[in-house]
C-alpha cells in the first residue's frame, strides 16, 4: 500500500486530519461535533484520543516543592485522586482511586530526594492525607485550605441558625428575622449595609442590614456568640492572625454543639490550620481545575473508561495546537 509523508502505512486517513482531530480534543467538544467537523468518524476521533495516552506516562524522578491534594468524582461515580503542583498549577498526578494504601505506593516509588524536595502540601481536613504527608515527605508542612476552614464555620453557623429559628413562632418577628435573610450571617461584617435602610416585608420593618444581623443573632445568646466568634475566625484568617485563632479555638463561650465540634476539629490540627492562616497557599487551583474537569464530563455526557478520561484531561490541559510535527502522533 503507499506511503509517505501525508498518511500513515495501511491508513486513508492523512496525518493532518488527524493533527486537527487531535488539536480539536483539546478543546471543550463532544467526540461527536469533532467527528462531525472534520468529516471523520467517531471511532477515528477515539483511536486519535487513544493514541495520545503514551505522552502521559509516570514520572519518579522528580516532585514539585509545593503540593496540593484533593479528588474529583468521575468514572462511575468514583472519587479520584488529583495532586497538582501549587506553584505551577499544572498536574501532578491523577489515580484511579484515593485510597490511603495506593496514595503510599505511587508516592513511594519517588527517590528520597525527589520526596524531601516537597515543602508544603494543602489539603482539605481529610485525616489519612495527612499520614501521608508524614510517611513519604519527611520535610513537608501540611498546609490545610483556608476555605475549607471558613466552610466548616458556615456550615456549623448556619445549622445553629436553622434550628435556634425553628424555636419561634412561623408568625413571629425573630423567625422572620432569622429566616428569609439568611444569607446576610455569612456575608463578612464589614461588606454589610450600615447606612442605608431598606424595607422587607417579610417582617414589616426598614432597615439596615447591620441592624438586621443584630437583631436575628440577639434573640438567642448562643447564637450570637457562634456568629461573634466565626466572624472574628474569618477576620483572623485574612489577616493571618495565628495567636488570635489560637485563641478562638480555646474559646469556652457558649457556641452550640457543631461549632464546638468545629473548633475541636480544628485543635486537633492546630498546626496545619495555624499554616492555612499563616502561608499563602491554597487549594484555590485545584477547586478551579475540579471544576474543568466537570465541565470535560458534562460535555462527553460522561466517561466510562478512565484511560480516555484521563487522556482528555491532560490534552485539555496541555492544549497541543495544529503546528505540531506530524511525528507526535502514531498511527490511527
Amino acid at each position: 500500500m503507499a506511503q509517505s509523508e501525508l498518511v500513515n502505512k495501511y491508513c486513508s486517513i492523512s496525518n493532518a486530519s488527524k493533527l486537527k482531530v487531535l488539536s480539536a480534543l483539546t478543546e471543550d467538544s463532544s467526540m461527536t461535533s469533532i467527528a462531525r467537523e472534520n468529516n471523520v468518524s467517531v471511532n477515528t476521533v477515539q483511536r486519535v484520543l487513544c493514541s495520545c495516552s503514551h505522552r502521559f506516562l509516570d514520572s519518579y524522578e522528580y516532585l514539585p516543592a509545593h503540593l496540593a491534594f484533593d479528588e474529583f468524582k468521575g468514572v462511575d461515580r468514583q472519587l479520584h485522586f488529583i495532586c497538582l503542583d501549587g506553584d505551577r498549577h499544572q498536574v501532578v498526578q491523577i489515580l484511579r482511586t484515593r485510597y490511603k494504601k495506593n496514595l503510599l505506593k505511587y508516592f513511594g516509588r519517588f527517590s528520597p530526594q525527589a520526596r524531601a524536595n516537597v515543602k508544603t502540601v494543602t489539603m482539605d481536613l481529610n485525616f489519612y492525607y495527612q499520614d501521608i504527608v508524614r510517611a513519604c515527605f519527611p520535610n513537608a508542612q501540611i498546609v490545610i485550605d483556608r476555605f475549607h476552614m471558613i466552610q466548616m464555620l458556615t456550615r456549623s453557623f448556619n445549622s445553629l441558625r436553622v434550628r435556634t429559628m425553628k424555636t419561634f413562632d412561623k408568625k413571629s418577628r425573630e423567625y422572620q428575622l432569622l429566616k428569609s435573610p439568611w444569607k446576610l450571617y455569612l456575608k463578612k461584617y464589614d461588606e454589610l449595609e450600615k447606612i442605608h435602610p431598606r424595607y422587607n416585608w417579610h417582617y414589616k420593618d426598614c432597615l439596615t442590614q447591620v441592624q438586621v444581623v443584630m437583631e436575628g443573632i440577639g434573640a438567642n445568646t448562643t447564637l450570637e456568640n457562634s456568629y461573634n466568634l466565626m466572624q472574628s475566625f474569618i477576620k483572623a484568617i485574612g489577616d493571618g492572625d495565628t495567636q488570635k485563632i489560637e485563641s478562638l479555638i480555646a474559646s469556652k463561650d457558649s457556641i452550640g454543639a457543631l461549632m464546638h465540634k468545629t473548633l475541636l476539629t480544628f485543635k486537633h490540627n492546630l498546626k496545619a490550620v495555624l499554616n492555612g492562616a499563616a502561608l499563602t497557599y491554597s487549594n484555590g487551583c485545584l477547586e478551579g481545575f475540579n471544576r474543568k474537569i466537570k465541565q470535560i464530563e458534562r460535555t462527553a455526557f460522561g466517561y466510562s473508561n478512565f484511560i480516555n478520561l484521563l487522556t482528555r484531561i491532560r490534552l485539555e490541559e496541555n492544549l497541543f495546537k495544529e503546528k505540531e510535527p506530524n511525528s507526535l502522533l502514531m498511527a490511527a
